[in-house]
């Protein structure tokens, strides 16, 4: 009797034993499940939660934030969870990351293309870059109905430093720097989302003689010239104008106007401001590429005539 009794007491005590180390492992389960369902429903509501923060700018007609905006307006927010919402928006199609911390809103209307026109979304970036910049050369020209040939990629003049160059879904964007900006220069064109700054015609023609080889070489730029002199008034040939752009640039201005376009009037207006500023011409190239020596020179512009000039009809 005392043998089972033995037996039996020390039954219970093992099974007391392993029912309270059933009884552990089930508290931990249960508080871990209980952790990570807490960690799941934090990590959906982060993400309805911003989400619906990116639908109330859009409804405002904003395309565009930084993470830096959403940081304020979320402040509950760690940067890791809002990149990790963000993310998740990314994968979707909703958003998409431009430039340093900065995203870009993607309405229905351009959800094939997963991007914006670049027209909607500069003057916002290089605010959120604290930039000075203007749109230039060929995607300039377009504003003022100098759209015979269409630009694949945009250029936009900024201060120094450089600025690397930002590329996504198709669409690039080139940043070329100068050392200051002519604010008195520019124009404001009103844009779905606000206003870009735009060079005006006369600075859009010294800039496009400027870097003709970014835009495909002088023939194309003397086609361009051909449509874009139409908005170029006498006086947009100011003061400004001539301390901004180099000599050698209104020279070769003022030749191809007079010489391969025929506006002639125009051509005369810089002509005048020259002889009104004592400005000396020195011989200039009409390709900077090309040899100089074995060519005419024409002696109003001091143009070195080392090319002939073609223009699309």
């Amino acid at each position: 009797m005392e043998s089972i009794c033995f037996v039996l007491d020390n039954n219970m005590k093992f099974l007391y034993r392993n029912i309270k180390k059933i009884e552990e492992f089930l508290a931990i389960y249960t508080e871990k499940r209980y952790i990570w369902q807490k960690i799941t429903s934090m990590s959906k509501l982060e993400e309805i939660t911003v989400s619906q923060w990116i639908e109330n700018l859009q409804s405002r007609g904003k395309y565009a934030f930084s993470l830096d905006l959403l940081a304020r307006e979320l402040p509950a927010y760690t940067e890791i969870a809002a990149r990790s919402a963000l993310n998740r928006l990314t994968a979707k199609g909703r958003i998409i990351s431009i430039y340093k911390r900065y995203f870009l809103i993607i309405p229905p209307q351009y959800l094939s293309k997963g991007i914006l026109p670049p027209a909607l979304f500069l003057d916002g970036l290089m605010k959120n870059l604290e930039r000075p910049y203007y749109l230039a050369l060929l995607n300039a020209a377009g504003f003022y109905g100098a759209s015979h040939q269409q630009p694949q990629e945009f250029y936009v003049v900024t201060n120094l430093p450089v600025l690397r160059i930002a590329q996504k879904k198709g669409v690039k964007i080139n940043f070329l720097s100068k050392k200051t900006i002519p604010e008195t220069l520019l124009e404001s064109k009103k844009t779905e989302t606000g206003y870009l700054k735009v060079s005006n015609p006369a600075l859009t023609a010294c800039d496009l003689i400027l870097y003709e080889k970014r835009v495909g070489g002088i023939n194309r730029v003397s086609t361009v010239l051909n449509e874009l002199a139409e908005a170029i008034k006498p006086e947009m040939f100011n003061n400004d104008l001539f301390e901004y752009v180099p000599v050698a640039t209104l020279q070769r201005l003022g030749y191809i106007l007079e010489k391969v376009l025929e506006y002639d009037s125009l051509a005369n207006d810089i002509y005048e401001i020259f002889e009104q500023k004592s400005i000396n011409l020195f011989r200039t190239p009409l390709k900077a590429s090309s040899p100089e020596v074995g060519f005419p020179l024409d002696e109003r512009w001091k143009i070195i005539v080392n090319t002939e000039i073609e223009i699309d009809e």
